[in-house]
């Protein structure tokens, strides 16, 4: 990394599968770098093909952001995966399993 990169600042950009992460440092070499610009740089989209670039879920540091986001020194750029199951009808089912084995849900 340059000088003149060290001067502007980076973030990070962040894809993480179970039992695997990667953070790659992407320079802030210009302002007005954006959260989707970041991920297109830091090349986890070549190296993550099932990432699907035209429906990027995005967040800094836990709060989900669009990809037209502002970034600036430090910011954390998280790429989020799909939920597999919707956690609201996962716990739905659950409480029903539990209902037909005669147990108890837990009270509202």
């Amino acid at each position: 990394m340059g000088a003149a990169e060290k001067d502007a600042g980076c973030v990070e950009v962040v894809y993480a599968l179970p039992g695997l992460q990667r953070i790659v440092r992407v320079p802030l070499a210009e302002p007005g770098l954006t959260a989707g610009e970041a991920v297109e740089r830091s090349g986890l989209l070549r190296e993550f093909p099932e990432i699907d670039r035209n429906a990027l879920a995005l967040g800094i540091y836990g709060t989900v952001c669009e990809p037209t986001r502002l970034l600036r020194d430090g910011d954390r750029v998280e790429i989020y995966r799909p939920l597999r199951h919707d956690p609201r009808a996962s716990r739905r089912e659950r409480a029903a399993q539990t209902r037909r084995q005669g147990g108890r849900s837990r009270p509202r």
